[in-house]
């Protein structure tokens, strides 16, 4: 929004007294017009819209990207553009479905996968999206052309609430205030894939705006019997003048997504690099978000910010699953698991900026509530047919589940970043937050055996401190220490108890034991600078521990488990990041090492490790040491852009990524081995390296421009994630009679595919001025 003219003269002498230029990829969220001066890069330190802070001051690595950067690529979803250009970030691709994929940053996960270990938070224009259920984060109910940039904020940060455990990712979309003009884009290629996408925007002289975006994308799926449809919509509607601002924006999502997930390596060997292990494995989910916004100056230095929101996610599972309670021949090949869970989130927060010559403070509080409904149901059949899917006879539905969960979070929060010095910069920040989950029972509604009827409150005051020191306008340093912390939800909760596991997101134990809320504490530092005007680079450093994490701890082969506190777990590493431009050509390279590790001794259940003993029950157990590595993150990473503009109309993109092996899930202990007889593959996920190219031409004075892109233009095969399991099925994919070996599942990566586009804007020099906001 626009401030009072006197502010913003007075905002850029502050900000241009001590600012420099951020490194690609760790600029700015918002851009401060500084008249004659130029541009003063600054980042918001809070989830809702800020002033925010000039980046030398930052005492953290932050990454930001343009949505121009994104749409460029042209990558399907956001989690893609992550795991190609941001440091420090991996995906798993469990479900090999291009929009459910588990993004890792620094060791922790943002997953739509209940029973993924969640830390990281992601925001939409200041509300967090993270699914009450189980913090679950959907990435296919984001649309992609209705995002106008992205930050990604490292660390424990407490300003942006709970699950900040690793860091937290806001995602800002598009308004007719800074985006007027059109486009209409059509695209298709590789794997039956379509996809139309629209957008519109515009300023009215009254000080209305508006922007609409929509997206419509089928494919048949490179693996078999794996169809999705996307189906999303966004708008947003804003009114400001001089002194105020105000938003009220929607999504909406209506999708089908069909992700078939991990696959033994001997039927990857016997069936093919696109074969599936059993089907379906689908999920259909309906978004509807309505969030309104506004901000006001109130005084030359004050401002304050405000928004409410309500968001409704329905989601409906369809699995064709093994019988994990398969004894004897005749017995019930496999099960159809059955769920469906309704999400109502609603909340707002009241902020408040205050901003001086020498600093800058902002305060608020913050709710956040929400009404989840949950069942569950299975069905027997009889046998599988000759495609791994549902087959035979089926049995009776059996209603396994239901329960109602409330969840309920009060927040205060501050930040102050007080400039002691022109080249130092001390910020103070704290959050505290107040949890509370219960469930009801719908089934067994009384509390007492058997019954997932409970409640639990978790509260907590998390601190931040941080310095920035400027030796000139071309170095930088910082360090800083963080807290954040996740209360366990309602799935968690349910799900917590080894002796009844769960069939994921299937089943709630009765009288779950009490969990305890995970607490992360973060120290981190860096260096950033530029060399002449060409070179920019940043070197960070981080250390996190975490007390009483909780994660879910696979018991068997059909993938059932529980969630548990497993005592401390430790990631630390380094981000080491340099760019260029000169001329035609632009690059920029990025290595992470990351070790993510257990601190504390504890057993874990399991059927399919080989290093399993039998305990004092008689249990099968494998015991987790200190040091042991936690599975699915690689050690190493490494990145590649280059960018070559070989005629001013004509661009040649290519991206290079590579990722070191990592450990399976169930081989926490890291200890699984191949005997040849009862267990095979290593327990371990080899490393892989892959090349994408991307290419874009613009037809002069017309507003056309055509697109390609080619993905693994080397055909590599490669996994992204594995899993110990049981493999029910012999080599020719016939039901093993649950005899079936023990072997390492594996995510296989999509094979090469290449697909073309067109696209076209209008509006002139507007649609020029926001693609460079």
């Amino acid at each position: 929004m626009q401030r009072p003219a006197t502010f913003r003269l007075k905002l850029i002498t502050i900000l241009v007294a001590s600012a420099l230029n951020a490194p690609h990829l760790a600029a700015a969220e918002n851009k401060v017009d500084t008249l004659e001066t130029g541009t003063v890069d600054v980042v918001g330190t809070t989830p809702l819209s800020t002033l925010g802070i000039p980046i030398e001051q930052v005492p953290s690595n932050v990454q930001v990207a343009k949505g121009r950067d994104i749409q460029e690529q042209h990558g399907l979803t956001l989690a893609d553009f992550l795991n190609q250009n941001l440091s420090g970030v991996n995906i798993n691709e469990t479900q090999n479905n291009p929009y459910q994929p588990d993004v890792n940053f620094h060791g922790f996960s943002a997953s739509p996968l209940v029973g993924t270990p969640q830390g990281i938070s992601v925001y939409q224009d200041g509300v967090r999206v993270n699914e009450p259920f189980g913090d679950t984060v959907n990435w296919d109910l984001i649309p992609q052309n209705a995002i106008a940039g992205i930050t990604l904020i490292p660390g424990s940060n407490p300003l942006f609430g709970l699950n900040t455990l690793g860091g937290a990712l806001s995602v800002q979309t598009k308004s007719g205030e800074h985006f007027q003009g059109g486009g209409i884009q059509l695209s298709g290629g590789s794997f039956g894939r379509a996809a139309l996408e629209a957008e519109f925007g515009n300023k009215l002289d009254n000080g209305l705006s508006y922007f609409f975006a929509g997206n419509v994308f089928h494919e048949d799926g490179w693996r078999d019997g794996s169809p999705s449809e996307v189906r999303q919509g966004f708008g947003k509607i804003g009114w400001q003048d001089e002194k105020t601002d105000v938003d009220i924006s929607f999504s909406l999502a209506d999708n089908n997504l069909t992700g078939n997930g991990y696959q033994p390596q001997s039927l990857l060997n016997s069936l093919g690099y696109s074969s599936i292990y059993s089907k379906p494995d689908n999920t259909q989910s309906q978004l509807g978000f309505l969030n309104g916004k506004a901000s006001h100056w109130f005084t030359d230095a004050l401002l304050l910010t405000a928004n409410a929101y309500y968001r409704h996610n329905s989601t409906h599972t369809f699995n064709g699953d093994q019988n994990g309670d398969w004894a004897t021949p005749g017995d019930d090949e496999g099960v159809i698991n059955r769920t469906h869970v309704n999400q109502d989130g609603y909340g707002g927060a009241l902020q408040l900026t205050w901003v001086a010559n020498k600093n800058q403070l902002v305060a608020g509080i913050s709710y956040d509530g929400a009404d989840i409904n949950f069942n569950q149901s299975s069905q027997l059949f009889s046998s599988f047919d000759a495609t791994r899917g549902i087959g035979g006879t089926l049995g009776d539905i059996t209603a396994d589940a239901a329960f109602r969960g409330y969840t309920d979070t009060w927040s205060i929060f501050a930040t102050d970043t007080y400039n002691l010095s022109p080249k130092l910069a001390l910020t103070l920040s704290g959050r505290y937050n107040n949890t509370h989950v219960s469930n009801q029972d719908q089934i067994n509604p009384l509390a007492g055996s058997g019954s997932l009827t409970g409640a639990q409150t978790f509260e907590r005051f998390n601190p931040a401190v941080g310095l920035a020191y400027s030796f000139s306008s071309n170095l930088n340093v910082y360090g800083g220490y963080n807290e954040g912390n996740r209360a366990p939800s309602s799935i968690e909760i349910g799900c917590s108890d080894p002796d009844f596991p769960c069939n994921l997101p299937n089943a709630m134990a009765g009288d779950p034991p009490v969990l305890k809320q995970v607490v992360a504490r973060t120290f981190e530092g860096g260096v950033r600078g530029k060399l002449g005007n060409i070179i920019k680079w940043n070197i960070a450093a981080y250390h996190t521990r975490s007390s009483d994490d909780l994660q879910f701890i696979a018991s068997n082969s059909s993938g059932a488990g529980y969630f548990s506190n497993v005592g401390d777990t430790r990631r630390y590493g380094i981000d080491l990041g340099i760019n260029g431009e000169t001329g035609d050509f632009r690059w920029s390279a990025g290595y992470s090492f990351i070790r993510a590790t257990y601190e504390s001794s504890f057993d874990i259940v399991s059927e399919t490790n080989s290093s399993a003993y039998a305990n004092a029950s008689g249990v099968d157990v494998i015991t987790v040491k200190p040091g042991d590595n936690i599975p699915g993150i690689p050690r190493h990473q490494l990145k590649l852009r280059a960018e070559w503009r070989a005629l001013p109309t004509w661009t040649i993109g290519a991206n290079a990524v590579l990722f070191s092996d990592q450990y399976a899930r169930g081989n926490e202990n890291n200890q699984h081995q191949a005997d040849g007889v009862n267990f095979f593959g290593s327990g371990k996920v080899a490393g892989y390296a892959v090349l994408n190219l991307d290419t874009r031409y613009n037809l002069p004075g017309t507003g056309w421009n055509f697109f390609a892109k080619v993905n693994n233009v080397l055909d590599s095969k490669y996994y992204s994630g594995g899993l110990l399991g049981q493999n029910g099925f012999d080599a020719t994919g016939a039901f093993a009679n649950g005899t079936g070996n023990h072997e390492t599942f594996l995510a296989p990566g999509a094979p090469r595919a290449g697909w073309v586009g067109l696209r076209y804007e209008f509006g002139g020099k507007k649609v020029a001025k926001a693609n460079n906001d």
